[in-house]
């Protein structure tokens, strides 16, 4: 599962992030790197940006940046940690 897929509300650890090296790191440096739990709080409408909770750090994210976001242990209702 990607986190574009993630339904709101949802939480999950990220497993990973794929793509080309800065892309990657820059997605990790936001706080997305493996073994952190993120939630979705909200999606724009019409294939727009995520709001997604990485510990106390709301994020605002591309969805061609989420579908990088490698998830694992989605857990319904659960809030990050």
């Amino acid at each position: 599962m990607t986190l574009d897929q993630l339904p709101i509300g949802e939480s999950a650890t990220v497993l990973g992030v794929d793509g080309e090296p800065a892309l990657r790191m820059r997605i990790e440096a936001m706080g997305l790197r493996a073994g952190r739990r993120v939630a979705v709080v909200r999606r724009a409408r019409l294939g727009g940006p995520l709001q997604v909770r990485v510990g106390l750090t709301d994020l605002i994210i591309r969805p061609v940046q989420a579908r990088l976001v490698r998830l694992v242990d989605a857990v319904p209702g659960t809030p990050p940690q």
